[in-house]
């Protein structure tokens, strides 16, 4: 058995119980999307056959849905948008101060205009095509005027809309000429529109009610509704798939809460968000100012399209799931607070949502042994200057596999090398990775390149396992184990440094981090 890979004792109530669920599925995909296309679809015929349909989260690689809702996959919604494609128009926005100050989409690693650009390849990918660009709240941002040439120049169509005069409170104002006629129309064909954007705050919503705007005064009585996924309405208050929103959206600043004016009208209890429910009675004026009638929304959640909780056909399983993914929020956030993108509000509202639950952060069953890897790495390494790193991944049978930082790799890149020699049955004295080739490697990384240390961070080391393979059929066997690491869940008790966490994005695993730096360097190449 490779060094690092620990079997777990069978008496562990814990690791039994994350066992059982990794081998289940807590949600039906077919249920959810014959569902949920029928409603919107019923949805369209209550309007005059033209319904704005906001589409709230991800469209695409929506992996948190699929982590909290195993058996989820990530693009359902695409899967869905191919079911529509013929009664479908796509709008894509995008908010200009996102694209100025460079926001990033952490599943990726990359920017949200350079994920609106990979969303609409995306679509096209799945024969879909985008009727059009919006880039919102445009005041000659210099990155977003770059932004809309670049679109311009390939072909796509752009529009730019300024933010509405008098917006939130001055609904005459609004709905005029000034607010939501300063926009310019954009024309659709279909029936259905979705509106959508690479994150929260795009501004999918003000772009809907525009567009709304301009369909009544040339005489076409369209509509509006929202497509979200969470918070599922019709589960409680407190359950963790919930409460994982909670904590997905913390820097946001936003929380669940009963949707009062339901609950006032139906008697009912449904769960919202705040932004939501805030925004009602505003945005029920301002419909009800456009189309010159009484709303038939009563709630906010009268708005949504949302059959989600349909889907769930195991629910201990999404609950052990959903605390696992307030878990990594608290990671991910504690890890963005060292690198200042977060504030310290952000790390304590996760902390206290663990806290509601009943959780530690040694709930996540890689976290101990991951630690444990780096006191090794350090008692081996008495006397060395340097910083000791540990990693460990729980593989889909249960079995925890760790790795450490040594002068020849680092420790992402030993865990994924002990990783797929268990996976293989390989034994530890058996290598993988050439020394020619080690040797070559790090000679180009000393001499050449003139790097500080010659240590291979895991992309180099992917890279060596595949030069290996061409002469090592070990390695070559080897190497078809990394597909089994998908979704696997891996903590490191570093921050990952760029090439280890480029090549662990690309491996698909669910990762989680300490904030605690892997040098002493303030750049990192």
């Amino acid at each position: 058995m490779p060094k690092g890979t620990v079997q777990k004792p069978q008496a562990q109530a814990a690791t039994q119980k994350s066992l059982v669920m990794s081998e289940k599925v807590g949600f039906d995909n077919e249920k959810y999307l014959k569902e949920q296309t029928s409603a919107i679809l019923e949805r369209v015929k209550k309007f005059d056959n033209k319904l704005y349909l906001e589409f709230g989260g991800k469209l695409i690689f929506d992996y948190h849905a699929s982590r909290v809702l195993p058996g989820f996959d990530p693009n359902v919604k695409m899967r869905l948008l191919q079911k529509l494609k013929d009664k479908a128009d796509i709008i894509l926005c995008i908010y200009a101060g996102d694209i100025e100050r460079r926001k990033m989409r952490a599943d990726f690693g990359i920017t949200y205009d350079v994920d609106a650009l990979k969303l609409i390849d995306d679509l096209r990918d799945w024969n879909l095509d985008i009727t059009a660009v919006i880039i919102t709240r445009f005041d000659n941002q210099p990155a977003a005027k770059i932004f809309k040439n670049k679109l311009e120049r390939r072909g796509i169509r752009v529009y730019t809309h300024s933010a509405t005069k008098g917006y939130p409170t001055d609904v005459e104002l609004i709905v005029s000429d000034e607010g939501y006629g300063a926009n310019k129309y954009i024309k659709t064909e279909n029936p259905l529109v979705i509106v959508t954007g690479p994150g929260p705050g795009s501004g999918k919503l003000a772009t809907c009610l525009s567009q709304l705007y301009h369909e009544y005064k040339r005489g076409l009585k369209a509509g509006y509704a929202k497509f979200e996924t969470f918070p599922i309405w019709n589960l409680p208050l407190k359950h963790p798939v919930n409460v994982a929103y909670e904590a997905a959206t913390a820097d946001l600043r936003d929380f669940n809460l009963i949707d009062p004016f339901h609950l006032d009208v139906y008697s009912k209890t449904t769960i919202n968000y705040n932004r939501d429910v805030e925004i009602f009675p505003v945005l029920k004026r301002i419909l009800e100012k456009i189309t010159g009638t009484e709303s038939m929304y009563k709630s906010p959640t009268d708005m949504g399209v949302n059959r989600a909780g349909f889907g769930i056909i195991r629910d201990e399983v999404v609950q052990e799931a959903a605390k696992q993914e307030v878990i990594r929020r608290y990671f991910r956030y504690t890890c963005e607070y060292a690198m200042g993108f977060v504030d310290k509000e952000t790390v304590q509202r996760v902390e206290l949502l663990m806290e509601e639950l009943g959780l530690k952060s040694t709930d996540r069953m890689t976290v101990e042994p991951a630690r444990k890897a780096a006191q090794q790495a350090q008692e081996k390494g008495k006397g060395n200057e340097g910083i000791f790193c540990g990693a460990a991944i729980e593989l889909k049978n249960g079995t925890i596999v760790t790795g450490k930082n040594s002068p020849l790799m680092h420790a992402a890149s030993s865990l994924i090398l002990n990783a797929i020699k268990t996976l293989a049955g390989i034994p530890d004295k058996i290598h993988l990775l050439s020394p020619s080739i080690l040797e070559s490697i790090g000679n180009l990384k000393k001499t050449i390149l003139r790097a500080k240390t010659v240590s291979l961070d895991l992309e180099e080391t992917l890279i060596a396992l595949s030069i290996s393979a061409a002469t090592n059929p070990t390695a070559q066997m080897v190497m078809e184990k990394l597909k089994e690491l998908k979704n696997c869940k891996v903590h490191m008790t570093h921050i990952p440094t760029p090439g280890d966490e480029a090549g662990l994005r690309r491996l698909g695993v669910n990762l989680t981090s300490e904030p605690n730096f892997s040098t002493k360097s303030l750049f990192i190449t």
